[in-house]
């Protein structure tokens, strides 16, 4: 009876895996993830500042370390805030955001569409023209649209805020979503074109579906500048009832001092809408982020 014995070969799985593990900790990118680690603390630590401190009473805020989690928590601050005409603030801010963001998407859809599929000089000089309006910052025009508002008589109301704020907030509009529709197959609009479809058809069947990442993109970028714009509220208007949010920070300011935790519980309160807005459209924020400026 003969026996036969087995060899049993060495395992080279466990070299591989070291090796492997060697080799992932030479490619790590250790500056990197110590930066990004810095810059999450950067990002971190003024939002729970923040939050906590909005949780203080004013005398705790001046008692205690300013990143201390407060010991006895209150919610009189958000009270405060809410009792102080908080609701029309709101309905301020909502209405400018509303009526700035809106026609500033119609208006730049348009002429990025026409600029991309039309062709002559005047299409170029258009875009030019628009291409300059990113030069011009909006504090350096202040004073010629403060006069141009006093001549049309529109001073110290919601419309002196939406005008401004859609001409300033076109030129980038225009710029994102021209270059989301140049990515745009011309075939597509060939296609069209052979389906005996006119450019207003063409418009609104191909390139609004396909450009609605883009719209978000420019919708909410536009919709937060407008919605914690502060310069145009304040130049262009001084009745207390056409406040909007960044103003009513104005009511918890006293002859000599601040009340720090309610101003920080007026800012958790106005963040939250544009934080739901992002929760909402963050996909499509990212997708037009990434597809709008591909060339």
């Amino acid at each position: 009876m003969t026996t036969t014995t087995a060899t049993v070969q060495p395992s080279k799985t466990l070299p591989a895996a070291s090796a492997r593990s060697k080799k992932r900790l030479r490619h790590l990118n250790l500056p990197g993830g110590i930066a990004g680690w810095i810059w999450l603390a950067i990002i971190i630590i003024p939002i729970y500042y923040v939050v906590i401190t909005s949780l203080k009473t004013q005398a705790n805020y001046f008692a205690q370390n300013p990143l201390a989690i407060p010991t006895e928590p209150t919610l009189h601050n958000y009270v405060m805030v809410l009792e102080a005409d908080f609701a029309r603030y709101f309905l301020n801010s909502a209405i400018i955001t509303l009526g700035a963001v809106v026609p500033t998407l119609i208006v730049s859809f348009m002429a990025a569409f026409a600029i991309v599929r039309g062709r002559g000089r005047f299409l170029k000089g258009v875009n030019a023209l628009f291409l300059m309006g990113l030069a011009i910052p909006l504090q350096a025009t202040i004073i010629p649209v403060y006069l141009i508002i006093i001549r049309l008589s529109l001073y110290d109301s919601l419309l002196a805020i939406i005008l401004p704020s859609i001409a300033f907030a076109i030129p980038l509009s225009v710029l994102i979503l021209s270059n989301f529709i140049r990515d745009v197959p011309n075939e597509l609009f060939e296609s069209m074109r052979l389906d005996g479809c006119s450019e207003w058809q063409t418009l609104w069947r191909l390139a609004l579906p396909l450009t609605k990442p883009a719209l978000v993109t420019v919708g909410i970028y536009n919709g937060l500048g407008v919605w914690n714009g502060f310069l145009l509220p304040l130049v262009l208007t001084q009745s207390p009832e056409l406040r909007v949010l960044p103003l009513a920070l104005w009511n918890f300011q006293g002859e000599f001092s601040v009340n720090v935790p309610a101003v920080l519980a007026c800012v958790v309160l106005t963040t939250l809408p544009i934080l739901v807005l992002y929760i909402i459209g963050r996909r499509q924020l990212l997708a037009g982020l990434t597809a709008g400026f591909s060339k």
